[in-house]
């Protein structure tokens, strides 16, 4: 029996487990479409592919699994091309399938075809940051290669995955058959874990350390490895700093953990990793932010004489990457944890106690809580961004999704907003995509409708893609954005003001009052069908914030900021580049 390949993608896709695809239409990709609309299939439609890459990024997050986002050629596939790029420098699973032109027209120039270098190669596009990058020949080839996606997508270090496809091949009938042998395919992988000798060297150096640091990253959430991380640090008393994409593996309050390191870190926390005799770095890259630009005297000083590093990670080049490493290796994190919890309980049943530490770190939590309380809790308009974070902290259900974008909402959230729910919390990590957070909110809330989903960005980071309110409006889903206005692309005009005395480039033009300030984003809100609120006092915004998340309705609120920087105790290189005589700018600390 024969079917169209379109139809039956579809219906591997919902055998697959596939509820939603996001994406945007385009000639190259009808045929996809046509056989959705008879499907269980959502289709998420947006109105920019950036849009679309970024809520599946966002969903993906949130469930863990990889997912589809469906494209036209050329203009769709590099709109969407930085969404995708995000994804993989965070290592967020995708299967993206973008259609091209008719394989029997390559090189003919035939509409919107890119072949400038070469013919049949616009999937090369994305070859530097997706895992594989697939070009579909015959029509026979696509459902083996589709099965190929989705597993390398989720396996290993997962990331995102190109599949491209001629419209000829969309449309062409294959034999079922061929879909019937992919669809009896094992789904997933089994995962690596620790052996017994590996795992008691760990648990043995850290049992003799005097003062052990644990540093988590962002791959303990992509090993929901949650319960475990925090059975590991209940039971040996050690604590834990964390990279900016490991905000919230363990919660906040915790009383062990210590908080983010590197250049947006408090320098309490880079002291105690500094300090570390030992070292246990679960899913991490030692990004640059996070670890000072690699300068010893700042954050992580390891090899030599100073700290020692057993280092866990799923990919293999991440290990040994940026510090030498004593004990590598490779392995699921969560496969890990069972086996060092298991091992550590054998090893050292009564485990450890550090009152001590827990105190001291009780102490530096609140004495960087009274520096701040001030702002926390002025009433001057425009608001201080700590007196945004604190009144959200008091509104915001403990177990709401938030998302981040770049600027004073990314890393002052990861200095000093709470994350009490493992999971919770969306940041753009390596690629840093300003406009990410809007979109991401949008896939966190179709992925748990059931949850509040906030998304805090600046207006330079809304300004990128404002047309995700139409989708949010068109699916009803409740995001509640909060834009921390400063007027400016804030942390770059803090940086070149701190170095060069200028903020040339940096700023929008300025109204002689907030109400005045345009765009009026609580106008273009309500424009799109979005409820929308532009802040006029300090206390005004917290009654708003709890009336949006009350009313179940999609709505922007607009709160006028002032441009304070981030307090910063690390170090970055480009201080250094920029201030090479080293008459550096002044830099708040914390």
């Amino acid at each position: 029996m024969k079917d169209l390949n379109a139809s039956q993608l579809v219906r591997y896709l919902e055998l697959r487990g596939v509820e939603h695809v996001f994406g945007l239409c385009g000639h190259t990709n009808i045929a996809v479409l046509s056989a959705m609309a008879e499907s269980k299939l959502k289709f998420v439609n947006v109105r920019h592919e950036q849009i679309s890459a970024h809520a599946a990024d966002g969903y993906a997050r949130v469930t863990g699994k990889a997912s589809v986002l469906l494209t036209h050629l050329s203009p769709g596939l590099t709109n969407a091309a930085t969404g995708v790029a995000n994804a993989a420098l965070d290592c967020i699973p995708l299967v993206v399938i973008a259609g091209d032109v008719p394989s029997y027209y390559y090189g003919k120039h035939p509409h919107q075809e890119l072949n400038l270098h070469a013919d049949a190669s616009q999937y090369e596009i994305y070859r530097p940051f997706v895992k594989r990058a697939w070009r579909v020949d015959t029509a026979e080839l696509l459902p083996e290669i589709l099965d190929k996606a989705f597993l390398l997508a989720e396996s290993g270090q997962p990331g995102p995955v190109l599949v491209n496809v001629p419209m000829d091949i969309f449309s062409a009938q294959v034999d079922v058959a061929l879909w019937d042998r992919v669809n009896g395919n094992t789904r997933s992988f089994s995962k690596p874990s620790l052996d017994e000798e590996t795992a008691r060297r760990i648990i043995a150096r850290l049992m003799t350390a005097n003062s052990p640091v644990i540093y988590a990253g962002g791959g303990i959430a992509l090993a929901r490895a949650y319960d475990e991380l925090r059975a590991f640090v209940d039971h040996l008393q050690i604590p834990l700093s964390h990279s900016l994409m490991g905000k919230g593996v363990l919660p906040d309050d915790h009383p062990l953990v210590l908080g983010m390191t590197g250049f947006w870190g408090m320098a309490f926390v880079n002291e105690m990793t500094r300090n570390a005799d030992w070292i246990l770095a679960l899913g991490t890259r030692f990004k640059e932010a996070d670890s000072s630009s690699w300068y010893p005297e700042y954050t992580f000083n390891i090899g030599g004489a100073g700290s020692k590093l057993i280092h866990i990670d799923i990919e293999p080049q991440e290990i040994g990457r940026n510090y030498p490493t004593e004990i590598g290796a490779v392995a699921d994190l969560k496969a890990a944890l069972t086996v060092l919890n298991r091992v550590a309980r054998e090893m050292l049943p009564e485990g450890r106690k550090a009152p001590e530490l827990i105190g001291r770190i009780a102490a530096e939590r609140s004495a960087f809580a009274e520096r701040n309380r001030a702002m926390q809790q002025s009433d001057a308009f425009p608001m201080m961004p700590e007196r945004i974070l604190a009144d959200l902290w008091e509104v915001m259900p403990r177990d709401a999704i938030l998302t981040s974008d770049v600027g004073w909402n990314k890393n002052g959230v990861a200095q000093q907003f709470a994350i009490t729910t493992p999971g919770s919390i969306l940041i753009p990590g390596g690629f840093a995509t300003m406009g990410f957070g809007p979109p991401a909110a949008l896939g966190a809330k179709i992925a748990r409708p059931d949850r509040v989903v906030i998304s805090l960005v600046g207006d330079g980071g809304f300004g990128q893609n404002p047309a995700l309110l139409a989708t949010a409006a068109a699916e009803k889903l409740a995001v509640i954005w909060i834009i921390m206005n400063n007027n400016a692309y804030g942390t770059i005009a803090g940086l070149q003001q701190a170095n060069y005395g200028l903020t040339h480039g940096t700023l929008f033009p300025k109204a002689s009052t907030p109400a005045q300030q345009l765009p009026d984003y609580a106008a273009i809100a309500r424009a799109y069908g979005v409820d929308g609120v532009r802040i006029a006092s300090a206390e005004a915004f917290k009654p708003a914030l709890k009336a949006a998340i009350e009313s179940g309705r999609p709505t922007l609120i607009d709160v006028a900021m002032i441009n304070n920087p981030t307090p910063t105790s690390g170090h970055w290189n480009i201080l250094d580049i920029y201030s090479p005589d080293g008459l550096k700018g002044h830099v708040a600390t914390a």
